[in-house]
């Protein structure tokens, strides 16, 4: 075996081939080469990059515990290409009277590879169904794996509820600040509702508005 979905044979006259199983893909087994776009309902993200790598190597070693040493069927489809684009055979594998190509979309170890085949419609089928129950490589749950996204800080020296900025207090606990620390009456407000005890006595005539100067 190469990978998933490409194998080399030796026919019964001695010649060999690289058989490529015509109208499947199944997941690179490189990281870098892995396409998430290609595989519907999966992610552009790291996750689903890790995802799909992972299965490409899975859809290898069962393609190689399926088929290594075995008599296998080639069979190629009028309606297709003989040979596809690095001069591999393009072809059907069958195992007894199993379809291996499709045997992988069943087994959620492939895709329907976007061409002409005569067996189009019957994998099309078959890949929806391993789509709708999750299965193999479709089992993936974009919102489990996705990262949260973290809850933003609030900015050093901001208010409450009003979201004024406040500056840095400039006296100590029992007495943090004059008006004169104050950019705004507004800032000063905050400071008065935040600790409506008013320490810094910024509400002078005790009418609820702080530093009515400013």
């Amino acid at each position: 075996m190469i990978d998933g979905d490409t194998l080399e044979v030796e026919f019964e006259d001695g010649e060999t081939d690289t058989i490529r199983f015509i109208g499947v893909d199944t997941p690179e087994t490189s990281l870098g080469d892995v396409s998430p776009e290609e595989y519907e309902g999966i992610p552009e993200t790291d996750a689903a990059r890790d995802h799909l790598y992972n299965w490409g190597q899975q859809a290898s070693e069962y393609a190689t515990e399926e088929l290594e040493g075995e008599t296998v069927r080639v069979v190629t489809d009028d309606e297709g290409d003989r040979r596809g684009s690095f001069g591999r055979l393009l072809a059907y594998i069958y195992v007894g009277e199993t379809n291996f190509n499709q045997q992988l979309l069943d087994q959620g170890y492939a895709r329907v590879y976007d061409s002409s085949f005569s067996l189009r419609e019957d994998f099309d089928s078959t890949e929806e169904e391993a789509r709708s129950n999750d299965v193999g490589l479709w089992d993936f749950d974009a919102e489990e794996t996705a990262t949260p996204t973290p809850t933003p800080e609030p900015e050093s020296g901001s208010g409450g509820d009003g979201g004024v900025e406040t500056p840095t207090p400039s006296g100590d606990a029992s007495d943090p600040y004059d008006c004169s620390d104050f950019d705004s009456q507004e800032a000063a407000q905050q400071v008065l509702e935040d600790d409506p005890s008013d320490p810094s006595g910024l509400d002078g005539d005790d009418n609820g508005v702080a530093c009515e100067s400013l």
